[in-house]
């Protein structure tokens, strides 16, 4: 999805999909073109205490093959659009690049541009036997 990223080793990505198969209230919808994968979207629902205690379905990696461009997107967008409303979550909520043709795809997909975003990268760090970061770390939070 990231022309940047190395490719993930396999064992490594059975195991991500593992995990993200395991997660209560995540989907992975996927356009399927006659058997050609055509487009994905990674969809979670978020439980809130606000709102009623409605969710929110959030939307991240929508990727849609090149080939498959404005040929088929909006139906996924739509899809998820359904997903947050089976779901029954009050709203569906994206990130998008700043780029202006994805803006003017989402806005024609019914979103409208309405908050600021923030972004925060964490830099990859070496992890310990347990894969949660290098021991010595301490946190002042509770779950």
């Amino acid at each position: 999805m990231n022309p940047d990223d190395a490719p993930l080793p396999r064992v490594s990505a059975h195991a991500v999909w593992a995990a993200i198969s395991e997660q209560n209230g995540r989907d992975i919808l996927v356009a399927d073109a006659g058997g050609t994968l055509a487009g994905t979207a990674d969809c979670i629902v978020i439980p809130k205490l606000t709102r009623g205690g409605r969710a929110i379905l959030f939307v991240e990696n929508v990727v849609v093959a090149g080939s498959f461009q404005r040929r088929g997107g909006r139906q996924l967008m739509e899809a998820a659009a359904q997903l947050g409303e089976s779901a029954g979550c009050y709203k569906v909520q994206l990130l998008a690049a700043d780029d202006a043709y994805v803006h003017t795809f989402y806005e024609a997909c019914g979103f409208a541009a309405l908050a600021q975003g923030f972004r925060r990268y964490i830099p990859e760090k070496p992890t310990g036997p347990s894969g949660r970061g290098t021991a010595g770390q301490t946190t002042d939070f509770r779950r």
